[in-house]
């Protein structure tokens, strides 16, 4: 094996590891109260944060003024990412994530399960990685706790 290549896999593997670390920070951030000043400190300047039913941000301003819409809806939060599905091309990277989250909102004290898909764009510039875009596919299930999602889920028996 030269040298070389084992460049090249070392630095996959930490630029899919430092990905991942954006995306666990991301959460955290969610998770800290939607903290708008902290959460624009992972997106490039000009990030483009979207959901459906939500709206579209772009910039650090805008996202920053969704962050603060958010905490005046959410009283409690708690995201969780998995099955990443990441690629990596140089300094730029695209990733896919199902989404889990418990969340309290203040109207109505509502406590909801929320499921989804997030698909980002990444942009590693002078050796860290930022998001460039967020995108929010779904909700694929949003249900109240009590009710839970089972009165709504398909029959698996066709």
């Amino acid at each position: 094996m030269d040298i070389q290549n084992l460049e090249q896999r070392i630095t996959r593997v930490e630029d899919l590891e430092a990905v991942k670390q954006l995306k666990a920070r991301y959460c955290e951030i969610c998770d800290d109260d939607h903290d708008p000043k902290r959460i624009t400190t992972l997106f490039t300047e000009d990030a483009i944060w979207e959901g459906p039913a939500i709206g579209r941000a772009q910039g650090h301003a805008e996202i920053r003024a969704l962050f603060e819409g958010f905490q005046q809806q959410i009283r409690f939060s708690q995201h969780m990412v998995m099955n990443p599905v990441i690629e990596i091309d140089g300094d730029r990277a695209r990733g896919r994530w199902y989404f889990l989250g418990m969340f309290t909102f203040y109207e109505g004290n509502q406590a909801k399960w929320l499921t989804a898909r997030y698909h980002e764009d990444y942009v590693k510039s002078s050796g860290e990685w930022k998001i460039s875009r967020l995108q929010v596919k779904g909700p694929a299930m949003s249900v109240d706790y009590e009710k839970g999602w089972a009165p709504r889920a398909p029959s698996s028996d066709g």
